[in-house]
């Protein structure tokens, strides 16, 4: 009942604006500020690597993150450096224009699950919820934004012509 409601209610559409509103600016803001004020993850990768989340017993929980970390992130920082950014600062202007608003919100919450293995809190768990009610509402929580007119080229006209190839092979 609540999943129909959420997926296919005006009013929930409404609400899911006013999510979207508050996810995007947190995003676009973070994004904003790293872009403008030069970013470098270097540091908080090493804090990562140095610091990692224990249990209560002090043992690694994520040690396969860390892992990455060590072996592909910070080696490759320049690259982090340039995505999260641009990736913060696009996933806010999508959330907030409701343009491919799932796929925001879907990538907004694979940031957010990266800091919070990384040990940052932060306001990572409000993001994660919101996030979570989005990218779960599917194409409702875009309605009331460019989704609206999107999705339905999307469907019309990259969809199709994929199906068509598909059916000549």
């Amino acid at each position: 009942m609540f999943t129909n409601w959420l997926r296919k209610s005006k009013i929930s559409s409404g609400i899911l604006v006013v999510f979207r509103l508050i996810l995007g600016y947190t995003f676009i803001t973070a994004g904003y500020h790293k872009l403008t004020g030069g970013f470098d993850a270097s540091g908080f990768l090493k804090g990562a690597i140095a610091n990692p989340v224990k249990g209560p017993e002090g043992d690694v929980l994520y040690g396969w993150y860390v892992s990455f970390l060590k072996g592909f992130a910070l080696p490759n920082v320049d690259i982090f450096n340039t995505i999260v950014p641009i990736g913060e600062f696009l996933i806010g202007l999508g959330l907030i224009l409701g343009c491919l608003t799932t796929a925001a919100a879907f990538f907004g919450l694979v940031m957010n699950f990266s800091f919070f293995l990384a040990g940052t809190v932060s306001s990572n768990p409000q993001d994660i919820f919101l996030g979570g009610i989005i990218l779960f509402s599917g194409y409702n929580a875009g309605r009331y934004g460019l989704d609206r007119w999107v999705i339905p080229f999307i469907r019309k006209t990259i969809l199709r012509q994929k199906a068509a190839t598909d059916s000549q092979r």
